[in-house]
């Protein structure tokens, strides 16, 4: 019998992957078998490893510990809305290269009166009433700092899980339309299991069953090349800026992306940084007992969190902070590139992915209308530039 030659490792890969889906235990077996072999074992990371979205994971568990919720239309605001209710909450935010954890209550938005003429007018106003289908009735500053875009959130799903020693641990989750996790809520105050039971009775999607479609993910849009960009009135509209948040206005009427920004800034504008710029950020922040703001969000969500920062500490790839209300975790080893940012006298600190997405930004916490510390300024410039 003539031997077979040795098929280049990459080949014999994908007729392994290929004669395995053919013959493919359902995916709640597979999900069940790579935890007796990895207990410890994230969803994202054995999403990943199982060739599935996270969302489609956690949706096996449909009809034991997972409940699907409504998500059409305004159902995911209405959730967060409700959501507002249950007390004290660990708010779980994450992007592929960064987390952060913050854990109180969230503020809820004083309601204007009805007979305020001006709100009413208010209403009316196209870009304002756009706004509002991004506002859930709370969550604007205060210990659970959250910016929605509501039009991005497509999976919603609600978790009671034991844990080893037999404690329900409650959760509720959201994805987008590739099922790409956006935000996990965690209750802590017992007060809020009502709540909670309630919400989800409420919220209970007609269909109960682990059939999950999802999209596939959107590859990244191609960059506009710099020579196409009219960067001399770019420039000048950046310098012409009055207040920070007029940047995401610059960068779509000038159709580029954040990172582009960094290169085609105005001079003195920006300073490039070394990506481990981020360790000593964070260590100094903590040594010096500095208030920061962490901005860090997917596309449908940005958390925010905003005060001082205690513990730093390395893991392997990551650097975190592991405070007992606020936890953040960034994946340093994927990092790219880091940047001092000055905009309408506004300083930031901004860190990069190898693919142009930014992970997490920092701001000086300071009152509206007043300057930035000079702490804060000061060590931006300590940073050690790239």
């Amino acid at each position: 019998m003539k031997r077979l030659r040795t098929l280049p490792l990459a080949i014999a890969g994908a007729l392994l992957v290929l004669a395995g889906h053919a013959g493919a235990a359902p995916l709640s077996e597979r999900w069940s078998a790579l935890r007796a072999e990895q207990p410890k074992v994230m969803i994202r990371d054995a999403a990943r490893t199982l060739g599935v979205s996270e969302a489609e994971l956690l949706a096996t568990g449909i009809g034991s510990t997972v409940t699907r919720l409504r998500s059409d239309g305004n159902d995911p605001r209405e959730i967060m809305r409700r959501a507002l209710d249950l007390g004290t909450v660990l708010a779980l935010t994450r992007n592929e290269n960064g987390v952060i954890e913050r854990t109180g209550v969230a503020t809820k938005v004083k309601p204007q009166p009805d007979d305020d003429k001006e709100a009413k007018e208010a209403v009316k106003d196209e870009e304002r009433e756009a706004r509002q289908r991004n506002i859930a009735g709370g969550y604007l500053g205060g210990e659970i700092d959250l910016r929605f875009t509501f039009s991005k959130w497509k999976h919603a799903f609600a978790v009671a899980q034991p844990d080893a020693d037999g404690v329900v641990k409650r959760s509720l989750q959201f994805f987008d339309e590739s099922g790409a996790a956006i935000h996990k809520i965690y209750p802590k105050d017992a007060a809020g299991v009502a709540v909670f039971d309630k919400l989800v009775a409420d919220f209970r999607h007609p269909e109960q069953n682990a059939a999950l479609k999802v999209a596939a993910r959107a590859p990244k849009a191609a960059e506009l090349a710099d020579s196409k960009v009219d960067v001399k009135e770019f420039q000048q509209a950046w310098n012409e800026m009055s207040d920070v948040h007029q940047f995401n206005r610059l960068l779509t009427e000038f159709k580029i992306t954040r990172e582009q920004a960094m290169r085609l800034a105005p001079a003195g504008m920006v300073q490039r940084l070394k990506p481990e710029a981020v360790r000593t950020l964070l260590d100094e922040a903590a040594k010096q007992q500095l208030p920061i703001m962490s901005f860090l969000g997917n596309g449908a969500l940005i958390q925010i969190f905003s005060g001082k920062i205690t513990k730093t500490a390395a893991s392997p790839g990551w650097y975190n902070v592991l405070d007992p209300a606020f936890n953040l975790h960034l994946r340093e080893s994927a990092f790219k590139s880091g940047w001092v940012v000055r905009r309408a006298g506004v300083t930031s600190v901004e860190f990069y992915d190898s693919e142009g997405e930014q992970v997490v930004s920092f701001f000086g916490v300071r009152e509206r209308g007043q300057p930035q510390p000079k702490s804060w300024v000061d060590l931006t410039a300590a940073l050690p530039k790239g």
